[in-house]
C-alpha cells in the first residue's frame, strides 16, 4: 500500500458507502469515558461496603428466577512489565505466588456462592489480568474445577481467556480448550520490532502466528486480537505493515485501541520516552488508515474501537439489536449480573456496582478475616438506571424509543431530558443523529462518535473526578 496517500484526500470511510471527513473527526474528538458501566468506575464510593454487596447478593438469591450470571476472574501476575499497560498487575518471576492466590480465590468464591443461594447458572466467564496464562496447566485446571463447583455453566456459555502469546504453546491452548474455553483474546499491539522494544513487549510475528493457529486447531470458536495505536516509535508506514500481517492472520475480531499516555497515573508509562510518541496528527492518520483497511478487508464496525467479521456473533448481535456492553466490552449476552473475583475485580449485581481492593495484601487480609474484599461501589438510583439504559443503548447504536422509555421509567423523555436534547443539536446538525418527537437514532455516520453522544446524558461529568479520560478517537 502506498502510505503516502494513506489519508486519501484527508477523509476516511466508516463503511464502503459512508464518508466521514477528517474535519468532522477533529470537531467531535474530545476526551471521555468508555462506558463499560454507567456511572463509570471513577464515580464509585467508599460508602458502598461489603455489607452493601452482600445485601444485593441476598436480593438476587431471594428474587426467584434470575437470568444467568457472568463471572470475571482477575489474575494479576505477569512475568514482564509492558510499559504501556494501565492494568492492575504484579510483576514477578515467582510462580509460587499464583498457588497462594488460588487459595484465596477459592475462599472468595465459596463466600460469594453462599450469599448467592442455589441458583448460580452462569452464561459467561472471562479470565483477565495480568496474564491468566501465568498460571500453570495444573493451576488453571484447579481454578476451573473451583469455578465449576460453585457455578453451573450453561451449555452455550461463553468462556473467554486473555492470552499473552509469549506464555503459551500448542499444548497450553489445547489444554484451555479442554477446560471448556471457547474464546481467546491475543494482545498483539504492534508487530514492528522497534515499537515492541520501546514498550518492552518482544513477541515476533511467527510466535503470534503459531499461537493463533494453535487456537484454531484446538477448536476455539472466536479469536480476538488487540492492537494499539499511538505507541512509541509508531508511524503510519510501520503500522501499515502491522495491518498487513493482522489481516493475513484473519482473526474473527479486532480491537483497535488508542494508547492513553498518562505517566502521572501509571508508573510503568514513565519508562516510555515521550519524544518517541507519534504526534497527534500521526495518531489520527494511523487511525484513519487502520479504519479504512479493516473495512476494506471486510470487517464490520461494531462500535467504539471494535471490528468483527460479518459472520461473527458480535455482528449478528449488532444486526438483531441484541448487542450489549459491560466491563468486558461488547457482548452478545443480555444484561447479566456480573460477579467479580480477585484483586481489583469489578462486578455488577442488581442496581449496584462493586470494586474489590487493589492490593494483594489488602485482598488476603480481608479474606483471612472472613470478609469479602469490597473497597467501594455504587448504588444506582432511578435516574442512574434510566441514564444507564439510554447511554448503553446509544453505545450499542440502538435507537431510543421514547414511548418505551416513558412507559418503563414513568417519565416524559423530551421534558425529562430537555437540557440534553438542546446539547444534542451539534450532533444533529452534523448528521450524526436523527432526533424527532418519538425517537433518537444514531446514524451510520454517527456510530463512530457514540461516546460523545452518550456523554450528553452523563450527569456526573459536571462533577469533579481524579480520572483523566482518553480521547474518543
Amino acid at each position: 500500500m502506498d502510505v503516502s496517500t494513506a489519508a486519501y484526500d484527508r477523509t476516511t470511510f466508516f463503511s464502503p458507502d459512508i464518508e466521514i471527513s477528517e474535519a468532522l473527526i477533529r470537531r467531535f474528538d474530545s476526551s471521555g469515558p468508555r462506558y463499560t458501566s454507567y456511572p463509570t468506575a471513577d464515580r464509585f464510593k467508599a460508602a458502598y461496603t461489603e455489607q452493601s454487596y452482600m445485601g444485593y447478593l441476598a436480593q438476587r438469591a431471594t428474587a426467584g428466577a434470575n437470568p444467568p450470571l457472568s463471572v470475571y476472574v482477575h489474575l494479576p501476575f505477569c512475568e514482564k512489565l509492558c510499559y504501556f499497560c494501565a492494568c492492575n498487575k504484579i510483576i514477578t518471576q515467582d510462580h509460587g505466588r499464583s498457588a497462594e492466590y488460588l487459595d484465596y480465590l477459592e475462599k472468595e468464591m465459596a463466600m460469594v456462592a453462599g450469599h448467592l443461594g442455589p441458583d448460580r447458572k452462569t452464561a459467561q466467564l472471562h479470565l483477565g489480568g495480568g496474564t491468566p496464562t501465568f498460571l500453570s496447566a495444573a493451576e488453571l485446571t484447579r481454578l476451573m474445577d473451583g469455578l465449576r463447583r460453585h457455578f453451573e455453566f450453561t451449555s452455550d456459555a461463553e468462556l473467554g481467556v486473555e492470552i499473552d502469546p509469549r506464555t503459551v504453546n500448542d499444548a497450553t491452548l489445547a489444554m484451555l480448550a479442554g477446560l471448556g474455553f471457547n474464546r481467546t483474546s491475543f494482545g498483539i499491539q504492534d508487530f514492528d520490532p522497534a515499537v515492541q522494544a520501546a514498550v518492552n513487549r518482544i513477541q515476533p510475528l511467527d510466535m503470534v502466528e503459531r499461537a493463533l493457529q494453535a487456537s484454531r486447531n484446538a477448536g476455539f470458536q472466536s479469536v480476538n486480537t488487540d492492537l494499539i495505536y499511538g505507541l512509541p516509535k509508531q508511524s503510519v508506514a510501520s503500522f501499515d505493515r502491522t495491518l498487513d500481517e493482522v489481516l493475513r492472520l484473519s482473526p474473527d475480531r479486532i480491537a483497535l485501541y488508542n494508547y492513553a499516555h498518562l505517566p502521572s497515573r501509571f508508573k510503568a508509562q514513565r519508562l516510555i520516552h515521550a519524544a518517541d510518541l507519534p504526534s497527534a496528527e500521526e495518531r489520527l492518520q494511523i487511525f484513519l488508515l487502520s479504519t479504512r483497511r479493516l473495512l476494506q478487508a471486510g470487517y464490520v464496525y461494531i462500535g467504539l474501537d471494535h471490528f468483527a467479521k460479518p459472520d461473527d456473533e458480535l455482528n449478528k448481535a449488532r444486526l438483531d439489536k441484541s448487542l450489549h456492553r459491560n466491563f468486558q466490552g461488547y457482548t452478545t449476552r443480555a444484561e447479566l449480573d456480573m460477579i467479580g473475583f480477585g484483586v481489583s475485580a469489578i462486578g455488577k449485581v442488581g442496581a449496584s456496582y462493586s470494586a474489590s481492593v487493589r492490593s494483594l495484601n489488602a485482598y488476603y487480609h480481608a479474606l483471612d478475616e472472613g470478609r469479602l474484599p469490597i473497597e467501594r461501589g455504587f448504588d444506582l438510583d432511578a435516574d442512574d438506571l434510566l441514564r444507564r439504559e439510554v447511554i448503553m443503548d446509544l453505545m450499542c447504536s440502538m435507537p431510543l424509543d421514547f414511548h418505551a422509555l416513558n412507559r418503563d421509567h414513568g417519565i416524559d423523555f423530551l421534558r425529562y431530558f430537555a437540557p440534553e436534547i438542546e446539547r444534542l443539536a451539534p450532533f444533529s446538525e452534523a448528521g450524526l443523529i436523527e432526533l424527532d418527537e418519538t425517537s433518537l437514532k444514531v446514524t451510520p455516520k454517527g456510530r463512530l462518535f457514540v461516546r460523545g453522544i452518550g456523554m450528553v446524558f452523563d450527569k456526573y461529568l459536571a462533577q469533579p473526578t481524579v480520572s483523566t479520560y482518553s480521547k474518543l478517537i
